[in-house]
């Protein structure tokens, strides 16, 4: 490998690490809006989907540039396409957090509904996901990778249990029904965080054994 392909893909991989840790930290703020919710913070969560958008379009430019110049092959061509797979999830998941953020912050005032319980810790398991997924590529750990792919079933379970849970509360309390729907879809979003949590750690295994497990039944 030459000493200018290790530069760019130096640089390549502190960039991606700037991006992911920006993404943890909305999803960290958007989730606490549940206890908490704060119309000005969702603003901010807006404000800086704008920045990931930023990071999202320089990253795959800097990819498309190294494989223009080098013209990288094994491992370096499959870091190169794993990044730009990353970054895309990255960039979705900072748009669950804005919409999230959107949903939870309009509870205010709102009644208290009993699935909260259980949106958080829909909450804690997607986020614990997303950082173990990144965990899992900086580490070039595909056995971790692995065990964030076996946790998705967890979040779908808890998800189709809010679902129900919400659908039972507005046939038995229609003045909760805005509220409800207002959850389904924060429980919705969750949902697609942990799918994106998924999809990086199958990236992860591409990168580090080669091998596409994706639509795998058994991972």
């Amino acid at each position: 490998m030459s000493i200018h392909l290790t530069r760019d893909l130096d640089t390549l991989h502190r960039n991606l690490l700037s991006m992911s840790a920006i993404v943890e930290e909305m999803i960290h703020k958007a989730v606490d809006g549940l206890a908490k919710p704060n119309e000005v913070c969702a603003r901010e969560l807006a404000k800086q989907d704008d920045e990931i958008d930023r990071w999202d379009v320089q990253i795959e430019e800097e990819c498309l540039k190294i494989l223009a110049l080098h013209q990288p092959v094994a491992v370096d061509l499959r870091r190169i396409a794993t990044v730009m797979k990353i970054t895309g999830e990255l960039e979705r998941v900072a748009d669950k957090a804005v919409h999230f953020a959107d949903r939870t912050c309009r509870l205010v005032p709102g009644p208290e509904i009993a699935v909260l319980d259980k949106l958080k810790e829909m909450a804690r398991i997607a986020l614990e996901m997303l950082h173990c997924a990144i965990d899992a590529y900086v580490a070039l750990d595909s056995g971790m990778a692995r065990k964030v792919c076996a946790k998705d079933d967890t979040v779908d379970e808890l998800n189709r249990e809010i679902i129900r849970e919400l659908i039972h509360t507005m046939q038995r309390s229609p003045d909760l029904v805005e509220a409800s729907m207002r959850l389904f879809s924060a429980s919705r979003h969750l949902e697609r965080v942990a799918d994106h949590a998924t999809n990086i750690a199958v990236d992860v295994v591409y990168l580090v054994e080669g091998e596409i497990i994706r639509h795998q039944s058994t991972l």
